[in-house]
C-alpha cells in the first residue's frame, strides 16, 4: 500500500509501513499544470545537458567517515549562508531555537522508521541526517521566501517549494538513502535535483555526488546553495536526466530518480557501473500504483530488477514525455 502522508511515524508504526511519498495534492495539481517545465520563467529553455555547466574534473576526496561541520551551526551561521546563496530570510533568533529543538525527536523518527523497515538502521546515514540543517533547504523559490519554520515537522510530509518541485518528506529521503546503502568511495547521480537536499544527504557519505534539474530557476537558484556549506562534492546542473551526466566517464554507484518514469531512460543503465544500483520509481504521473524498482547490474553487465515499495512522486519531465519507450 502507499504511505499515508498523514499518519504520524512512530517506532511501533514504522514497520508496518510500505510505501513513501514525495507530493502533496496542492503540489500535484501545480505540475500538472506544467507538465513541461523545461519552459523557465519569462521564456527561457533549461540548458541543454551537452551546454550544461560542467563540474571539477578534480575528483574530491574520500572520506572515510560521514562528513561533519566544522564549526557548531548557529543563528549567524545560518544568516550568513542564506545571504552568500542569495536567498533573502526573515526568521528570529528564537525561532531559530525552536527549530533546532526539533530535530532531535525528527532524529529518532527516522532512526525508528529505517529501524521499521529496514530491521537496523545505518548508522551513517543517521549521521549524515544530523549533520545536514534541514532549515537551509527549507525554502519557497517562486515567492523568493524561507520557509525553515517548517522544518523538523513532527508529522513528516513533502513542502512545495515553488515552480512545481517539492521537499520531499524526511522518512522518504532516509528510506531511499540507505536503499542505495553508499558508500565512501560511490559516485552518485541524482535526477531531480529539487531542494538540493537528497544529493547533500548522500555528498555527506560518498565521494561525490551529481544531481540534474530541468526546471531552470529552480535549478539555477539551487546550484548556489552548496558552496555557502562547504559542501564541495556536490556537482548540480540544469538539464534533462533522461540522459544522465555521460561526461563522468567512469559512471555511477548508485543513480537515483526522485521523480516518476513511466520506464527506466536506456542511458541510465549504460552509466551506472557494474555492481552498481539504479532506483527509480515507475508509474503514470498524478497516479496512485506508481512503484519504487531497484536495477541491479552485475558483473557482466547483465541487469536485474525488483519492485520494492508503492510511492507517489511528481513527474519525470522532458524527454521521457517524448521519447517513445524503448523495445523489451
Amino acid at each position: 500500500m502507499t504511505l499515508n502522508r498523514r499518519t504520524l511515524i512512530t517506532a511501533a508504526g514504522a514497520a508496518s509501513l510500505t510505501g513513501l511519498a514525495a507530493c502533496d495534492e496542492n503540489t500535484m495539481k501545480s505540475v500538472q499544470s506544467r507538465l513541461n517545465p523545461t519552459q523557465a520563467a519569462g521564456g527561457a529553455k533549461a540548458a541543454a545537458p551537452a551546454a550544461a555547466t560542467e563540474a571539477s574534473a578534480a575528483a574530491s576526496a574520500v572520506s572515510q567517515t560521514v562528513r561533519m561541520p566544522t564549526e557548531p551551526w548557529t543563528y549567524a551561521r545560518f544568516n550568513a549562508a542564506m545571504a552568500a546563496s542569495q536567498r533573502p530570510q526573515s526568521i528570529t533568533e528564537a525561532q531559530f531555537t525552536e527549530i533546532q529543538a526539533r530535530k532531535p525527536a525528527a532524529i529518532e523518527r527516522i532512526r525508528a522508521y529505517l529501524d521499521g523497515r529496514f530491521g537496523a538502521h545505518d548508522p551513517n546515514v543517521i549521521q549524515a541526517f544530523e549533520s545536514l540543517p534541514r532549515e537551509y533547504f527549507h525554502y519557497a523559490y517562486a515567492q523568493d521566501a524561507s520557509t525553515a519554520y517548517q522544518a523538523y515537522e513532527a508529522n513528516p510530509k513533502p513542502w512545495a517549494i515553488g515552480h512545481g518541485s517539492v521537499l520531499s518528506d524526511y522518512l522518504g529521503q532516509a528510506y531511499m538513502t540507505q536503499l542505495a546503502a553508499p558508500k565512501p568511495t560511490d559516485v552518485t547521480l541524482e535526477i531531480g535535483t529539487g531542494s538540493g537536499f537528497q544529493s547533500s544527504l548522500l555528498s555527506r557519505i560518498v565521494r561525490d555526488a551529481y544531481t540534474i534539474e530541468i526546471i531552470q530557476p529552480i535549478g539555477e537558484a539551487v546550484g548556489k546553495i552548496w558552496a555557502p556549506l562547504g559542501y564541495d562534492n556536490v556537482h548540480g546542473r540544469v538539464g534533462d536526466g533522461y540522459f544522465g551526466w555521460p561526461e563522468v566517464t567512469e559512471g555511477f554507484d548508485t543513480i537515483m530518480l526522485t521523480c516518476v518514469a513511466q520506464y527506466a531512460p536506456p542511458e541510465l543503465f549504460r552509466q551506472l557501473k557494474p555492481g552498481g544500483k539504479l532506483i527509480i520509481p515507475i508509474g503514470q504521473p498524478f497516479r496512485r500504483g506508481q512503484v519504487l524498482y531497484v536495477y541491479t547490474k552485475d558483473a557482466d553487465g547483465r541487469v536485474h530488477s525488483r519492485r520494492d515499495v508503492g510511492v507517489f512522486f511528481i513527474p519525470m519531465t522532458g524527454a521521457m514525455q517524448t521519447q517513445a519507450r524503448p523495445a523489451a
